[in-house]
C-alpha cells in the first residue's frame, strides 16, 4: 500500500469514527460539557477576579495586569496594590464580570447564601464560591490532563516494549503490571502524599505514576497483534531499527484503544484530586479547588447547602462528561458496536 493510499485510508477511518460518534447524542453532550469546562478553566482570569483586565493608571494603559507581573507595575510600586486599586481622576479600569478574587477574604460577608452580589454564596472566610469554582476548574483540568499524559507516556513505552520483544522482557513487565494492579491505587496515592509536601505538581506526578498499568496492558495486547501483521514483517525485512518499527509503524495502529482509556483516566484523575483535597492531602489552601470547597462544607453542611451543592455539581458534571466522551469513542471505534 502506498503512503498516499495509507493516508487516505486513515482519514476515511477517522471520518467513519466521527460519523458514528455524531449519532451518539449523549457523547456529543459530553464533548460540549468538556469544551465548556475547558474554556471555563482557560478564561478564569477574565471571568472572575479582583484585578482589572485593562486599566489606565498614571497616564499609562496596562493590558492584562491580572495575568502578568509587569516590570512597569513594579517600578511604579503598583504591582502589590493593583488588585485593590480604585480609579482616580482621569483613570479607569475594566474588571471581570465576577469582581471577586478566589482568595480574597471578607469576614463581614462570611457564609452568605446566594445573592446578586455573590451568585453562589460565600464560604466560611467570606470568599466568593463561584469565583473559587471557576478557578478550581483550572486545578481539576490540569490534574486530569497532565497526570493522564504522564500515565500514557509510561504505559505506552512499557506496553510497547513488552508486546514487541516478548520473552523475558514481556514476563518482567507483565509481573510488574500485575503487582502494581494488586495495590489499591487510591490508598497508595494517599500513602505517598502523606510523605510529600502538598502541591499540585506532586498530585499530578503521583496520580500519573499510579495509573499507567491499564494503558500498558492495552498497548501490549495491541502490539502482540500488530507485530504479526504483514506490514510489520515487511518493515523488519527492510532492515528498519526496532525503535522505528515500534513507534513509527506499530504504535499508530495500536494507539486507538488508548484514546478511550485516556478519557476515562481524566475523569478518574479529577475525581481522585477532589477526594484528596477533601481529605486534606490535595492542593494546599488557599488555592481554589473543588475538593477543598467540599472540605470546608463539613462544619456547615446543616445550613450552608451552597458549599456542598455547587462544587459537587461541578465535579459530577465534569466526570460524567468525560465518561460520556469515553463511551462515545469506544462505541464509534469498535466495529461490532457501529450501527
Amino acid at each position: 500500500m502506498s503512503a498516499a493510499a495509507g493516508q487516505n485510508a486513515k482519514q476515511s477511518y477517522w471520518r467513519l469514527v466521527w460519523r458514528q460518534y455524531r449519532r451518539n447524542r449523549p457523547a456529543l453532550l459530553g464533548i460540549v460539557l468538556v469544551a465548556f469546562m475547558g474554556m471555563l478553566a482557560l478564561a478564569a482570569p477574565f471571568l472572575a477576579g479582583d484585578a482589572p483586565i485593562l486599566m489606565k493608571k498614571g497616564g499609562h494603559i496596562y493590558l492584562f495586569p491580572n495575568l502578568f507581573n509587569y516590570a512597569e507595575l513594579k517600578a511604579e510600586n503598583l504591582y502589590n496594590n493593583f488588585d485593590r486599586w480604585e480609579p482616580g481622576a482621569g483613570e479607569w479600569g475594566l474588571r471581570p464580570p465576577i469582581p471577586h478574587g478566589p482568595t480574597r477574604q471578607d469576614l463581614k460577608h462570611r457564609l452568605e447564601s446566594p445573592s446578586r452580589e455573590h451568585l453562589f454564596g460565600t464560604d466560611d472566610r467570606g470568599r466568593d464560591v463561584l469565583s473559587r469554582i471557576i478557578w478550581g476548574a483550572r486545578i481539576s483540568m490540569s490534574v486530569g490532563f497532565i497526570s493522564v499524559g504522564l500515565a500514557l507516556l509510561i504505559g505506552v513505552v512499557l506496553g510497547a516494549l513488552a508486546g514487541f520483544y516478548g520473552g523475558w522482557v514481556d514476563v518482567v513487565i507483565l509481573r510488574l503490571i500485575e503487582i502494581w494492579i494488586c495495590v489499591p491505587s487510591f490508598f497508595l496515592i494517599i500513602t505517598v502524599m502523606a510523605f510529600l509536601e502538598p502541591s499540585i505538581v506532586n498530585i499530578m506526578v503521583v496520580i500519573g505514576i499510579t495509573s499507567w498499568p491499564g494503558v500498558a496492558r492495552l498497548v501490549r495486547g495491541e502490539f502482540l497483534k500488530q507485530k504479526q501483521m504483514d506490514y510489520a514483517t515487511a518493515a523488519r525485512a527492510t532492515g528498519l531499527t526496532d525503535r522505528r518499527i515500534m513507534f513509527r509503524h506499530l504504535l499508530p495502529n495500536a494507539i486507538t484503544p488508548v484514546f478511550v482509556a485516556a478519557t476515562f483516566g481524566v475523569a478518574g484523575a479529577i475525581l481522585t484530586e477532589s477526594a484528596l483535597s477533601f481529605l486534606g492531602f490535595g492542593v494546599p489552601p488557599p488555592t481554589a479547588s473543588w475538593g477543598e470547597i467540599l472540605k470546608q462544607s463539613q462544619g456547615y453542611v446543616d445550613f450552608a447547602w451552597w458549599l456542598v451543592m455547587f462544587p459537587g455539581i461541578a465535579v459530577f458534571l465534569t466526570v460524567v462528561a468525560f465518561n460520556l466522551v469515553g463511551d462515545g469513542l469506544r462505541d464509534a471505534m469498535d466495529p461490532r458496536l457501529r450501527q
